[in-house]
């Protein structure tokens, strides 16, 4: 069965932070949180410069679902790590757990005080039906059960940000550093989202 990553690469990411702005949008995520969000490094530096989306990477060995003390973090069949808002306490070990800092308090107040985490579902919901009302409002819209890719790597105009499965985007990736800078079937594009190119 097919496991569910994200990809960024950070030689085509031009810091548009379009997928941050499609993910709070289509999941009407509350103001002041972010479930992904676009980092930069050698921010200036002439050659250097490098910009990367970051989200939850859903790992394969979560380290948030480790130390979850009520096992409100789970793994689906596809890998996707998910969260169960009506079981989450708000301890907030899985924010401090993270290499990410995927899950985030939904609230700035007082600790214990400010909700229940949330952070990036691959656009999968939650453990409520799919489509449901219930699952919309908690946890946004199941883009995986209509049969879609999340909103953030479809709206990435460069393709810098793939998802899907984990073996083809290793081979997206592997066929993009080895043909990098090479005539007019470099970085990917033929495999990448669209399928091979035909015609002229």
């Amino acid at each position: 069965m097919a496991r569910m990553k994200f990809l960024c690469d950070a030689e085509r990411c031009i810091e548009c932070n379009a997928c941050s702005v499609a993910c709070k949008n289509e999941h009407e995520v509350p103001w002041g949180m972010v479930r992904r969000r676009v980092l930069t490094v050698n921010d200036g530096e002439e050659g250097q410069e490098r910009s990367l989306s970051i989200a939850c990477m859903h790992c394969t060995d979560a380290p948030c679902i480790a130390v979850c003390p009520v096992e409100c973090i789970y793994q689906n069949d596809y890998g996707i790590v998910l969260h169960d808002k009506d079981l989450c306490i708000g301890c907030g070990y899985c924010f401090y757990a993270c290499p990410f800092g995927a899950p985030q308090f939904p609230q700035q107040s007082n600790f214990g005080s400010r909700g229940k985490m949330d952070k990036c579902t691959f656009c999968a919901g939650g453990p409520e039906e799919p489509g449901s009302e219930a699952e919309l409002r908690k946890y946004g819209r199941n883009r995986i059960a209509e049969g879609k890719l999340p909103l953030c790597a479809e709206m990435c105009s460069t393709r810098s940000l793939l998802a899907g499965d984990g073996d083809q985007l290793s081979e997206i990736y592997r066929e993009r550093v080895q043909r990098r800078g090479y005539g007019s079937g470099a970085w990917g594009w033929e495999t990448a989202y669209y399928g091979p190119r035909t015609g002229s």
